[in-house]
Protein backbone atom coordinates (compact mmCIF):
# COMPACT_ATOMS: atom_id res chain seq x y z
CA UNK A 1 0.00 0.00 0.00
CA UNK A 2 1.01 3.60 -1.31
CA UNK A 3 1.76 5.73 2.28
CA UNK A 4 0.73 9.11 2.06
CA UNK A 5 4.39 10.30 2.55
CA UNK A 6 5.02 8.71 -0.93
CA UNK A 7 2.46 10.28 -2.70
CA UNK A 8 3.62 13.31 -1.39
CA UNK A 9 7.69 12.99 -2.54
CA UNK A 10 6.10 11.86 -5.95
CA UNK A 11 3.71 15.21 -6.13
CA UNK A 12 6.52 17.39 -5.01
CA UNK A 13 9.23 15.51 -7.21
CA UNK A 14 6.73 16.13 -10.74
CA UNK A 15 6.43 20.16 -9.22
CA UNK A 16 10.16 20.76 -9.32
CA UNK A 17 10.35 18.89 -12.73
CA UNK A 18 7.87 21.26 -13.66
CA UNK A 19 9.31 24.05 -12.15
CA UNK A 20 12.61 23.70 -14.06
CA UNK A 21 11.06 22.97 -16.99
CA UNK A 22 9.53 26.03 -16.95
CA UNK A 23 12.41 27.99 -16.09
CA UNK A 24 14.66 26.75 -18.40
CA UNK A 25 12.19 27.59 -21.39
CA UNK A 26 11.51 31.25 -20.53
CA UNK A 27 15.60 31.34 -20.35
CA UNK A 28 15.87 29.72 -23.54
CA UNK A 29 13.42 32.14 -24.93
CA UNK A 30 14.73 35.59 -23.60
CA UNK A 31 18.26 34.51 -25.62
CA UNK A 32 18.78 36.98 -28.22
CA UNK A 33 18.72 34.70 -31.38
CA UNK A 34 22.05 35.51 -33.32
CA UNK A 35 21.44 37.44 -36.36
CA UNK A 36 21.95 35.18 -39.77
CA UNK A 37 23.56 37.33 -42.90
CA UNK A 38 22.49 35.59 -46.36
CA UNK A 39 24.44 35.30 -48.95
CA UNK A 40 21.53 37.54 -50.79
CA UNK A 41 21.55 40.34 -48.14
CA UNK A 42 25.74 40.58 -48.44
CA UNK A 43 25.52 40.65 -52.38
CA UNK A 44 22.95 42.84 -52.19
CA UNK A 45 25.02 45.23 -49.63
CA UNK A 46 28.04 45.41 -51.75
CA UNK A 47 27.08 46.27 -55.08
CA UNK A 48 24.94 48.98 -53.56
CA UNK A 49 28.02 50.39 -51.85
CA UNK A 50 29.60 50.40 -55.46
CA UNK A 51 27.48 51.66 -57.32
CA UNK A 52 26.95 54.78 -54.58
CA UNK A 53 30.85 54.86 -54.47
CA UNK A 54 32.06 58.12 -55.93
CA UNK A 55 33.43 57.49 -59.41
CA UNK A 56 37.18 56.47 -59.77
CA UNK A 57 39.73 59.85 -60.17
CA UNK A 58 43.20 58.85 -61.03
CA UNK A 59 45.00 60.13 -57.75
CA UNK A 60 42.21 60.32 -55.73
CA UNK A 61 44.11 58.22 -52.73
CA UNK A 62 40.70 56.05 -52.95
CA UNK A 63 41.11 52.15 -54.33
CA UNK A 64 38.72 49.50 -56.86
CA UNK A 65 35.18 50.73 -57.48
CA UNK A 66 34.47 50.94 -53.88
CA UNK A 67 36.49 53.56 -53.09
CA UNK A 68 38.48 51.75 -50.19
CA UNK A 69 41.34 53.63 -48.22
CA UNK A 70 44.59 52.50 -48.71
CA UNK A 71 45.44 52.06 -45.00
CA UNK A 72 43.01 49.36 -44.65
CA UNK A 73 43.73 47.19 -47.36
CA UNK A 74 46.65 44.82 -46.21
CA UNK A 75 44.74 44.31 -42.64
CA UNK A 76 41.38 43.56 -44.81
CA UNK A 77 43.24 41.19 -47.68
CA UNK A 78 45.05 39.48 -45.04
CA UNK A 79 41.83 38.51 -42.92
CA UNK A 80 39.59 37.95 -46.08
CA UNK A 81 42.01 36.33 -49.13
CA UNK A 82 44.94 34.95 -46.75
CA UNK A 83 47.42 37.59 -47.50
CA UNK A 84 47.98 40.70 -47.61
CA UNK A 85 47.56 43.07 -50.51
CA UNK A 86 49.29 46.71 -51.71
CA UNK A 87 46.68 48.80 -53.05
CA UNK A 88 47.80 49.02 -56.06
CA UNK A 89 47.12 44.82 -55.96
CA UNK A 90 43.71 45.48 -55.02
CA UNK A 91 43.20 47.82 -57.44
CA UNK A 92 44.48 45.37 -59.99
CA UNK A 93 42.32 42.79 -58.76
CA UNK A 94 38.56 43.73 -59.06
CA UNK A 95 37.06 39.97 -57.96
CA UNK A 96 39.87 39.86 -55.28
CA UNK A 97 38.53 43.55 -54.28
CA UNK A 98 34.89 42.26 -54.15
CA UNK A 99 35.25 38.88 -52.04
CA UNK A 100 37.04 41.09 -49.84
CA UNK A 101 34.42 43.61 -49.63
CA UNK A 102 31.77 41.14 -49.29
CA UNK A 103 34.07 39.46 -46.52
CA UNK A 104 34.27 42.92 -44.74
CA UNK A 105 30.21 43.75 -44.91
CA UNK A 106 29.66 40.15 -43.42
CA UNK A 107 31.50 40.85 -40.49
CA UNK A 108 29.65 44.54 -40.17
CA UNK A 109 25.99 43.30 -41.26
CA UNK A 110 26.16 40.49 -39.03
CA UNK A 111 27.32 42.69 -35.93
CA UNK A 112 24.36 45.68 -37.16
CA UNK A 113 21.93 43.15 -37.66
CA UNK A 114 22.63 41.59 -34.17
CA UNK A 115 22.42 45.01 -32.36
CA UNK A 116 19.29 46.30 -34.43
CA UNK A 117 17.51 43.01 -33.53
CA UNK A 118 18.05 41.79 -37.02
CA UNK A 119 16.16 44.91 -38.30
CA UNK A 120 17.52 44.47 -42.24
CA UNK A 121 17.04 47.93 -42.74
CA UNK A 122 18.90 49.42 -39.51
CA UNK A 123 21.26 46.69 -40.23
CA UNK A 124 22.24 48.30 -43.65
CA UNK A 125 21.80 51.13 -43.09
CA UNK A 126 24.00 51.23 -39.91
CA UNK A 127 26.63 49.04 -41.94
CA UNK A 128 26.23 52.05 -45.10
CA UNK A 129 27.06 54.31 -42.31
CA UNK A 130 30.09 52.32 -40.96
CA UNK A 131 31.86 51.92 -44.45
CA UNK A 132 31.51 55.55 -45.34
CA UNK A 133 32.51 57.16 -41.50
CA UNK A 134 34.28 54.31 -39.56
CA UNK A 135 30.82 54.54 -37.28
CA UNK A 136 27.60 52.98 -37.53
CA UNK A 137 25.76 56.04 -36.36
CA UNK A 138 25.71 59.72 -37.12
CA UNK A 139 24.89 59.73 -40.95
CA UNK A 140 21.62 61.82 -40.38
CA UNK A 141 22.41 65.05 -41.82
CA UNK A 142 24.78 66.32 -44.78
CA UNK A 143 26.70 64.24 -47.41
CA UNK A 144 27.09 60.92 -45.06
CA UNK A 145 22.95 61.06 -44.61
CA UNK A 146 22.99 61.45 -48.55
CA UNK A 147 25.22 58.64 -49.54
CA UNK A 148 23.11 56.26 -46.96
CA UNK A 149 20.25 57.26 -48.56
CA UNK A 150 21.65 56.03 -51.74
CA UNK A 151 23.21 53.34 -50.52
CA UNK A 152 19.29 52.21 -49.12
CA UNK A 153 18.31 52.90 -52.96
CA UNK A 154 20.09 50.70 -54.55
CA UNK A 155 19.76 47.85 -52.08
CA UNK A 156 16.48 48.28 -51.94
CA UNK A 157 16.07 48.51 -55.79
CA UNK A 158 18.89 46.50 -57.31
Amino acid sequence: MITLNVINKVINKFQNLLLTGIIVSVGLWAIPVSAQVEDEQVNALVEALRLSAPPNRPNDGMYSQWQVLPAIIPSWTSQCAGQAMTPAQFEADPATARSVVACIIRRELDIELTDSGNNEMIAVRRTACWWMTGKPSGCNSGATADYVQRVMGFYQNP
